[in-house]
């Protein structure tokens, strides 16, 4: 199989072929070679910006001819969408990568693919290229709208592929996307990040900011509306920095209450805000948006300025502390969630100690936590780093068993309480019961029906269990 890290003309086809003809010209091959539609499997690892391009893999898949199956052992073609955040979700995705040699042997014609985050690394390349020549087409988070195009190439000629370019981008509108769900939808809205955390790779697999125009985003947002989807989550790896290279004259309190003045009964999230960003006008614009749900995720990492300095966070303890105390000034009843990076480079057990004080200060719904995991291409990656491991896992079991803490006391709290939800799923604490979603992102079941789910209804809690609700509906199916 011979290799290739060009793009060019494919069996002679002139370069200037779009996207759309190269999904017809895939469509034929495997109507040709198949007797009926060959099936896909997608996985995606990672963030929720990971999760919007998985749909649009899909959807890209979907329109070439192929169905998608939810097992692996049956495709003709598989696909691995990764994620290059820390080093355990990369031995993951290699792990099941080397895993797939065994069945690309047994299966003639098996199609494996690689991309994301993680593919756009230049030694994570180097080391697929070398100990996976199984893997067919390896895709970078800059190209993966030319999915259509790079399969061709490799279906009509046999060419191991692998697509890097280290520029990021245009930003490729109109795409085609397989939702996962028919009422929560993800809508990206800016690509790639400016910020250049110590600790953080996104900048060099993602690319610098790049925001989407602001009539696409509304338009995308006015069809899922028409579509009936219920939340809509707004992505970017720092969403307070929308508009800021567009020629109009938009931010991202701009956009939300544009979205907020369009007609329908659904809720508007978003992801990731950065602290550095936040400012009291977006606070106040989340307060003044009925459909702007009441949860603010603002990443804090650490409660020690040191080690904010040292991460290049940009803001100080102290400015974080306002920034939520003026939140919930301004919206008593928001929701906070946050996370936190236990045992960064150089942190001793007194700056532990400040984030643990910030955290029973801030009293956070819920945290996402982690053990720091250095990056290659990095500054965190070169820094002295003395703590042994066991104690960093001590530190984060006691950061864990401090919020639990706090979670269980604010559950507590909800009791009698009712609360609006929207009904995501089959509960899972027994049979008969409904998972709903508050705006302030803490999940309640409840006995219904399955049919609710899709919906919005009002919850009132009864129960709490350590941190997880139990509740009964206030009324019957709305």
């Amino acid at each position: 199989m011979r290799e290739s890290n060009q793009v060019g003309a494919a069996c002679g086809r002139p370069q200037e072929i779009t996207q759309q003809e190269y999904t017809e010209l895939v469509r034929e091959l495997l109507a040709s070679q198949y007797g009926e539609a060959p099936k896909a499997y997608v996985r995606t690892y990672g963030c929720q910006a990971n999760a919007a391009d998985g749909e649009r893999l899909q959807g890209m898949l979907l329109a070439m001819g192929f169905c998608l199956t939810a097992a692996k052992e049956e495709a003709d073609l598989i696909l691995y969408n990764t994620c290059a955040i820390r080093e355990h979700a990369e031995d993951r995705v290699f792990g099941n990568v080397g895993a797939l040699k065994q069945l690309k042997e047994s299966k003639r014609g098996l199609k494996i693919l690689l991309c994301g985050c993680m593919t756009q690394q230049p030694h994570i390349a180097e080391k697929i290229r070398t100990h996976y020549s199984f893997v067919d087409l390896v895709l970078g988070t800059h190209v993966l709208h030319r999915l259509p195009e790079l399969l061709y190439q490799n279906l009509s000629g046999g060419k191991r592929i692998f697509e890097l370019p280290q520029v990021e981008g245009a930003i490729h509108e109109d795409l085609p996307v397989h939702r996962e769900s028919a009422f929560k939808a993800w809508l990206p809205i800016l690509h790639g990040c400016d910020n250049f955390c110590s600790y953080c790779v996104v900048p060099y697999v993602r690319g610098r900011e790049r925001s989407r125009e602001p009539e696409a985003v509304l338009a995308e947002a006015r069809k899922l509306v028409q579509q009936g989807y219920k939340e809509i989550t707004l992505l970017g790896q720092n969403v307070n920095s929308y508009g800021k290279k567009l020629q109009e004259e938009v931010n991202f309190s701009w956009l939300l209450r544009e979205l907020n003045r369009m007609e329908g009964d659904f809720w508007i999230r978003f992801m990731t805000s950065h602290p550095k960003d936040c400012t009291p006008e977006l606070l106040d614009t989340i307060a003044a948006c009925d459909k702007a749900a009441k949860h603010l995720h603002l990443p804090v990492q650490s409660g020690n300025n040191g080690v904010l300095r040292d991460m290049n966070r940009g803001y100080s303890r102290e400015q974080y502390l306002s920034l939520i105390e003026y939140a919930r000034r301004v919206m008593p009843e928001i929701s906070i969630t946050s996370d936190i990076i236990v045992g960064f480079p150089g942190e001793s057990r007194e700056a532990f100690r400040d984030t643990l004080e910030l955290v029973r200060e801030a009293q956070f719904t819920s945290l996402f936590t982690f053990i720091f995991s250095p990056r290659e291409g990095t500054r965190a990656a070169h820094l002295p780093d003395p703590v042994p491991r066991e104690e960093k896992v001590r530190w984060l079991q006691e950061l864990c068993a401090l919020q639990e803490s706090i979670a269980a006391r604010r559950c507590a709290g909800m009791r009698g309480q009712c609360f609006r939800v929207l009904c995501e799923e089959e509960g899972r604490l027994g049979d008969g019961l409904v998972a709903g979603r508050t705006a302030g992102n803490v999940i309640i079941e409840f006995p219904a029906d399955v049919r609710v789910i899709g919906s919005f209804q009002t919850v009132r809690v009864t129960e709490n269990r350590n941190w997880v609700l139990l509740g009964e509906l206030c009324s019957g199916i709305m």
